[in-house]
């Protein structure tokens, strides 16, 4: 197994939270799935999964070395977890291509949060 690239992003929660205040359901529709956004849960707590889903999606797109005005779309990250809590990368569309592409076949994630700040770290290898 061989690192083919790392990829990593820092969000503000509170910015995170003011733009779900300002655009509620419609950045979560745009920028998370189905499943992200039922996994969410509520309150503070909503604004801290989300802001580090966004980390992480972003650290990914960074890892594929890749733009989102590249014919991606922020659902073709996909960020679920298992039931021990350990997320996980799953890649749809034009992701999926690229990391084909690139010999990508797994992905090592680690997201983390204070009230401040969300972070997410990928490492890709094939």
């Amino acid at each position: 197994m061989n690192i083919i690239d790392h990829g990593i992003d820092i969000v503000e929660i509170k910015r995170i939270k003011e733009i779900i205040d300002r655009f509620g359901n419609r950045f979560e529709t745009r920028c998370f799935t189905e499943t992200e956004c039922m996994a969410a849960g509520t309150g503070l707590n909503r604004i801290q999964y989300f802001a580090g889903r966004f980390a992480a999606k972003e650290a990914v797109l960074k890892a594929l070395g890749k733009g989102w005005s590249q014919g991606i779309s922020w659902t073709d990250i996909e960020i679920e977890r298992l039931s021990t809590g350990k997320p996980f990368v799953i890649l749809h569309n034009r992701c999926q291509e690229i990391a084909v592409e690139l010999g990508i076949s797994a992905w090592f994630l680690s997201i983390s949060h204070t009230t401040l700040y969300a972070v997410g770290s990928v490492i890709a290898v094939g």
